[in-house]
């Protein structure tokens, strides 16, 4: 009889913490550990967080009646290491060394891999990490852009982007290694990835350009942002977060929540309308440029992610691109049965755990 192995699984975010513990794919339990700003402001760093945010996951963990000692595995949210090929990988000292030392970027996903290594630790247990947003499996080809010195560089959603092309291939009856997919996750930032032998051959990174989304510019004309950029107003910082966070449907419309955009069209706003409207559009334009990278021959469009829940967007989308091909939709990103479910399939050895260096 095949073993049931539990497996908990970790997401920090910048103000949450999800978690939720795993017995193979049924969830025993799950909750979003909120933290409040008052209660961040008094650490210096992320980093400063761990052992804070380690015993919430703890004490959560005891307090809906499970022992961290009956586990088999913990599995953390992969952060911005090195470029990785995609995979679970065990969580070993340089892992360590690279997520507290900010290789690519300063973010609370670092955590992940940390707090999930110091819990099995603690108990003996392997700890993981599961595709990775530093995830890079680019052809060469892929990589140049107009400057050598400024090579393309691959960040994108890839946990959520490979769980779901995992299902997309069952769904169409073909092995993970067999399938090519282009996708796209819709979600705070919007990413683009064409799926192909198992491996994600191209990308567009949400950080450095693509569609506009919700928090996130996209692509800017260049000219003008140079010019904006030595004109004084802004400082580096301010003007790194007027592209992330403060881009997009924000800086159009002053909110981020589509359910907001789309009670205002509703309501006959026009410009909410007419802006919803151009971040399909740009979606579209970015899938359509991604099937070139297979020269048109894929099995399937596939779109995940919270924006994909939306009918009027899928809708202005599919529009625009159904003549290209089959169009796929998984609304959602279930990211913590995806991490545990990259620890499954180690434990259950069908995978390799691969080794971070």
């Amino acid at each position: 009889m095949k073993k049931k192995y539990r497996v908990l699984a970790i997401n920090p975010g910048s103000t949450s913490t999800k978690i939720a513990l795993y017995e193979e794919t049924h969830c025993l339990f799950e909750e979003v550990i909120r933290h409040s700003k008052e209660e961040l402001v008094s650490f210096a760093d992320i980093y400063a967080q761990y052992d804070y945010r380690r015993d919430l996951v703890e004490q959560a963990v005891e307090r809906h009646g499970f022992k961290l000692a009956d586990l088999n595995a913990v599995v953390g949210r992969g952060g911005a290491l090195k470029p990785i090929p995609g995979g679970t990988y065990t969580v070993n000292e340089a892992m360590v060394h690279d997520l507290q030392h900010n290789v690519q970027t300063h973010h609370a996903s670092n955590l992940g891999g940390l707090i999930a290594k110091g819990i099995a630790d603690h108990f003996g247990l392997p700890a993981f990490i599961v595709d990775p947003v530093c995830v890079d499996e680019m052809e060469p080809i892929a990589r140049l852009s107009g400057w050598p010195e400024m090579p393309r560089r691959s960040l994108f959603h890839a946990l959520n982007l490979k769980a779901t092309a995992r299902k997309a291939a069952k769904e169409l009856g073909k092995d993970f290694i067999d399938v090519t997919l282009v996708m796209g996750h819709l979600g705070g930032g919007i990413s683009f990835a064409v799926q192909q032998n198992g491996r994600m051959i191209d990308i567009t990174n949400p950080m450095d350009g693509g569609a506009f989304s919700p928090e996130r510019t996209g692509n800017l004309p260049l000219s003008p942002l140079v010019e904006l950029c030595y004109s004084g107003q802004y400082t580096m910082q301010e003007m790194i977060r007027k592209m992330i966070g403060k881009g997009g449907l924000i800086a159009h419309l002053g909110t981020d929540d589509a359910r907001e955009v789309e009670r205002r069209i509703d309501e006959g706003d026009e410009q909410a309308e007419l802006v919803y409207k151009a971040m399909a559009y740009q979606i579209a334009k970015e899938i359509a440029a991604m099937t070139t990278v297979v020269n048109g021959e894929f099995d399937a469009i596939v779109l995940t992610g919270g924006l994909a829940y939306s009918r009027r967007l899928v809708g202005w989308i599919n529009e625009r691109v159904k003549f290209l091909g089959k169009v796929m939709v998984y609304p959602g990103e279930d990211e913590l049965l995806a991490l545990s479910e990259g620890a499954l399939r180690v434990l259950h050895k069908e995978e390799t755990a691969m080794v971070y260096e």
